[in-house]
């Protein structure tokens, strides 16, 4: 079964890193401009059939999301169970020629926009997965695939039935779980995150969940100077991110 994947940054991505899964590929009739000349030739290159569609099919199948007139059919990531999550931790962490893992675990995210902005964090951060739970949680949808502009297709998306239960066998397999928590009594700066690790960011608004909270190894703060309480959490997994990202290739340096 395929899935739908609109929007222009998330459609050439797929054409450039994952041309195979494409199955094929759909332009407004209305578009003629140079970004869309581009998805045309990646398209062709990749030897894959490009359709021409009126505005009323986008409006169809997308109704007001900014579709941006083009869309691909692709074969989506299976996503992870439990089982492959930890077995793909454990090999990289047996693999002497590879860089630590980590992983971006959110706790009952519920926004789209903010899974898609995760998404594309963490693929850029290079995070072995995404792990979201399976209940009272947002899952991968169209919304959320076009904000991640292709780091949905990309970065593994493991979806956990009992979150606690997960972050004590990613204890078990060597990861330390770090959490993200405004009240924490050190900055994630001045913590190592060099290493294995889990970092755990709470929902919009309530944070980490108390039971969650608990099975964290530690907790970490951003440092803030001004009058907003908190912030938004897709932005600061992005910081927290790029703070892992940042140690590990100060790290990398200095050996």
């Amino acid at each position: 079964m395929t899935e739908k994947v609109y929007g222009l940054h998330a459609v050439r991505a797929l054409l450039t890193r994952h041309a195979e899964r494409v199955t094929g590929v759909t332009i407004a009739e209305q578009r003629a401009d140079p970004r869309v000349a581009e998805i045309q030739s990646l398209a062709q290159k990749a030897g894959k059939t490009v359709k021409r569609a009126p505005p009323a099919t986008f409006k169809t199948l997308f109704g007001e999301a900014v579709h941006q007139g083009v869309f691909v059919e692709v074969q989506p990531l299976e996503v992870w169970h439990e089982e492959e999550l930890v077995a793909a931790i454990v090999k990289q962490l047996e693999a002497t020629d590879q860089k630590a893992p980590f992983v971006l675990i959110l706790d009952g995210v519920q926004d789209p926009h903010n899974l898609g902005a995760c998404l594309r964090t963490a693929d850029a951060c290079g995070a072995l997965a995404v792990v979201i739970p399976k209940d009272r949680a947002v899952q991968i949808n169209a919304t959320v695939r076009k904000v991640a502009a292709g780091a949905a297709e990309t970065t593994p998306v493991a979806v956990v039935t009992n979150l606690a239960r997960t972050l004590r066998l990613l204890k078990e397999a060597g990861l330390w779980i770090v959490g993200a928590d405004a009240e924490a009594p050190k900055l994630a700066h001045e913590t190592d995150l060099s290493g294995p690790i889990a970092l755990v960011m709470g929902a919009e608004g309530s944070g980490l969940r108390q039971l969650t909270r608990e099975t964290c190894d530690l907790t970490v703060r951003l440092p803030q100077q001004g009058a907003v309480e908190s912030l938004n959490v897709s932005v600061a997994s992005g910081m927290l991110l790029y703070e892992a990202l940042r140690q590990r290739l100060a790290g990398k340096k200095a050996r």
